[in-house]
Order: structure tokens, then sequence, then C-alpha cells
């Protein structure tokens, strides 16, 4: 390189430092005794039922009926066969539709309906009535010998998963692990609008109004402080959380760490041009070149857009075919496992989960016709109103674990610190987005790692617990 070039780039270099510098400093993070005041009381059911709603804890069993199944068969035989995929194309269109008979099939005459109704009602399961709406969960309360403790964990799915995703990774949150003197008591919700709780009947329930709901749930349960592990919109939600009521959550595990604010998308930005500065060189490809990082967002999140615009009108076909719904959510589980899956004929679906495990998620939202109102969550969260909240922006001093699948979204700690002062580790691991239903064991593992930091982090600072 002459020094003429040299020079020449060294000085684009520092124009462009102090750009950064020069947004850094009016970016800082704002006062958080400016926080939005949201009310925590908020009706989001029938204006007819307030005051008037049971908020008892009722005990709750999945039903799949005799008139549901036999609605379902009809549908999985009387249906009108899509074209032929485009040879060669596997999963890079979506769904290949040349699958679609052999899951069909399955569907309709292997699929243990019975069996698989039992195995979802495994675990203890509950709805009561938070701010109008009926909230389902699940509750797991272990029991233990003298000398464990026992510790609420709120666990948060996503989209499109649902509470099935936990089911196998919840015997090991509720049994001790070797080594550790303490043991969860598992809390597993369906966010609402989602599976089994209500949908909220008027517009605004975005994610931080969720995150309401979620603390209400746990008051509920008379759990004023307790740790939290969230991915998707869990993770979404669970941030909102450890923003609004940082006083409250104990520690935050999350496998889908984001920090959507100006001082991370600065840094974004300056690490385009130095790379070094904001992520390790192990892990740049992950972010950098930006030009890539933003294609491959543009090919695999069509969905998005249209659900923050109008989910109402998709809604309909998920909502009446069976096999459209199994298509639109299927194809995110082939490449929300690994991007690479999309060129596999079979998109990957049963390299990690089997097909009932992949057909109980689509019961979840079959049984309950619940897609069109889970896809408003993305309308709700997009909107102008909740996005003047601002609650991205403000910092959150509550311990943050992140655990980091390499086919996830992905924030290095430098961005993440933006948002989550205290970041005290990051797991990186070779996984997927469903990370709980893929790798239950590795999952598990890592909760227990990171409360176990956050007991000791607290302890450390002096901070109470429980």
């Amino acid at each position: 390189m002459s020094s003429k070039m040299f020079k020449v780039l060294l000085a684009i270099a520092s124009v462009l430092a102090a750009i950064a510098a020069s947004l850094w400093l009016v970016s800082r993070p704002p006062n958080l005794e400016n926080l939005p005041k949201l009310d925590h009381g908020q009706w989001w059911g029938p204006m007819g039922l307030k005051g008037k709603t049971d908020e008892s804890i009722r005990p709750f069993k999945i039903e799949f009926s005799e008139q549901m199944v036999k609605d379902l068969k009809q549908r999985l035989e009387n249906f009108r066969a899509p074209p032929p995929p485009l040879d060669g194309v596997a999963f890079n269109y979506g769904f290949n539709s040349a699958l679609l008979d052999d899951w069909r099939r399955y569907w309709r005459d292997q699929y243990d309906f019975k069996a698989r109704e039992q195995f979802l009602n495994k675990y203890p399961q509950y709805k009561t009535n938070i701010q109008g709406l009926d909230i389902h969960f699940i509750r797991v309360q272990p029991k233990v010998s003298p000398g464990v403790e026992v510790l609420p964990l709120l666990m948060m799915h996503g989209w499109p998963g649902s509470v099935a995703e936990f089911y196998e990774a919840i015997p090991l949150l509720t049994h001790q692990a070797p080594g550790q003197d303490f043991v969860f008591e598992v809390i597993v919700p369906s966010l609402p609008g989602f599976g089994f709780s209500d949908a909220a009947v008027r517009p605004g329930m975005g994610s931080s109004q969720v995150a309401v709901v979620m603390r209400n749930l746990m008051h509920r349960l008379r759990h004023k402080q307790f740790y939290l592990q969230g991915g998707d919109w869990g993770a979404l939600i669970g941030s909102n959380m450890v923003t609004l009521f940082p006083d409250e959550v104990l520690g935050f595990h999350c496998n889908m760490a984001l920090a959507r604010n100006m001082r991370s998308n600065i840094l974004s930005l300056l690490g385009a041009v130095f790379p070094s500065l904001v992520v390790a060189p192990h892990l740049a490809h992950r972010l950098y070149p930006l030009s890539q990082y933003f294609q491959n967002l543009m090919l695999e999140t069509g969905y998005f857009h249209i659900q923050a615009t109008k989910p109402d009108t998709v809604g309909v076909g998920l909502t009446d075919s069976p096999l459209g719904l199994l298509a639109y959510i299927l194809e995110k589980f082939s490449t929300g496992s690994r991007l690479a899956f999309r060129d596999r004929e079979d998109g990957g679906l049963l390299e990690f989960y089997s097909k009932d495990q992949l057909l109980d998620n689509l019961m979840i939202y079959w049984t309950s016709g619940a897609m069109t109102t889970a896809m408003r969550l993305y309308a709700e969260s997009s909107s102008k109103a909740h996005s003047a909240l601002d609650v991205d922006e403000y910092q959150t001093p509550v311990p943050t674990w992140a655990l980091q699948a390499s086919n996830d979204f992905y924030y290095p700690p430098t961005l993440l610190r933006t948002k989550f002062v205290n970041l005290l580790d990051v797991t990186e691991l070779d996984g997927g987005h469903f990370i709980a239903l893929e790798q239950p064991g590795n999952f598990a593992e890592d909760v227990f790692k990171a409360v176990k930091a956050f007991r000791k982090w607290r302890s450390d600072k002096g901070r109470s617990e429980l």
C-alpha cells in the first residue's frame, strides 16, 4: 500500500471514529427515573366482565376432543394439493411441498392423538385471570430433601413455538443437578393470545404490556421475586421485564439476547470498519460483513413484515387449513434450527426433533385456534404507540446470562452490555433457535450455571435474595 493511500484510509477512519464518538455522546441511555409508567392493572378482556372475573387458580387440561380430531382428519383428507416444487429447490422457496403428503398421512393416520394428549398433560396445568385474560400455565413444584432450595423460574416461549418446547427440559430443571443445592419451581405460561391463554380484545398489547401480565402472574403465584428465562418473544418480553421490574427479577437467562438501542446500532456500524472493536475474531462472521447479515435477514424474515402489518389476513388461511399451518410453522423450524437446512430436500426437520414433537406444537396452535392472535404480537410490538415507550433504550441492572446458539440472532457481548450492564457471561453453543427442544440437557445445564452465577453475584454485592 502506498503512503498516500494509507493516509487517505487513515483520514477516513479518523472521520468515522469522530462521527461515532459524537453519536455515542448524544445517545446516552435515558435516566431510569423516566421509565414509562405502564398501567399494571390495564384491562385487556371484555369490558362487561371487568370486576366480575374469577381470579382463583384453576386446574386445566388440554383436550383433543373427538369432534376436533374428526374435523382435523377430514380437513387432512379433503385437501387441495399445491403445485409441485421447482426441481432441486429444497426449502429455498419455503416448505418443500413434495414432503407435504408424507406429513399429511402421518398426522392423519399415525399421530396418536390420545397418547399425545396424555403426554401434553403430563405436568400440572392451570388457568388464572390476569387483567381480564385467562392465562394458561404449567407449574411444576418439586419435592426436595432438606437443605435443597426451590427457586421460582418463569420460562417464556416464542413464536412459532409454545409451552411444548420445554417438555424435555422441565424434568431436568426440577431435579437436583450434581453439585447444586437448589432446584427450580418451573412456571411456563402460554403467552397471551398463544395456545390456551386468552387474547386481548382490543389493540395495544405489545411485548411491554405482556411483560406486565407475566409479572402479575408471578405475583398471583406469590412470587414477588423470581428468576427469568426466555427465548424469541420470551427473550424480548424478558428484556422488558428486567427493565420495568429490576427489583423483582433476580436474574435473566436468555437464549436470544438482543440489544436494540442507539448505542448498539452505533457500535455495529463502527464494527463494520473495525470488527475487532465489537466482536471476537472467531465470531466476526456472525455479524460481518453487514451486507451478508442483512441479506440473510431479508431472506428469512418476510414473515415478520407480514405479521407486523397484516396478521389477520394470513391468519385466515392458517386457521382454516391444517396443512397450511404445518407448512408455515415447520419451515420456520427448519431454517430456525440450521440455516443450511434450506438446501436440504427434507428441510432437516427430523435431524433434532421427532414428528410427534413437531406435531405436538402444531396441535397446540390448531386446537386453540390461536395462530392469528399469536401473530398479532408482532403488529402490537411494532406499533407507533409501543415504539414510543422506548423501553429498549433503557439499561437494566439485572444480572444477565446469554446462551448464544450458533444458528440464532447474534449480538456480541460488546453490544449486549449497552442494554444489560451486568452481563455476567455468555455461553457459545452449536445449536439452533429452538434450543430448549433441540438440546434440553445443555439448555438445563446452562440455566443452572447461570442461576448459580446470579446468586454469587448478588451475594458478593450484598443484594437480597428471595
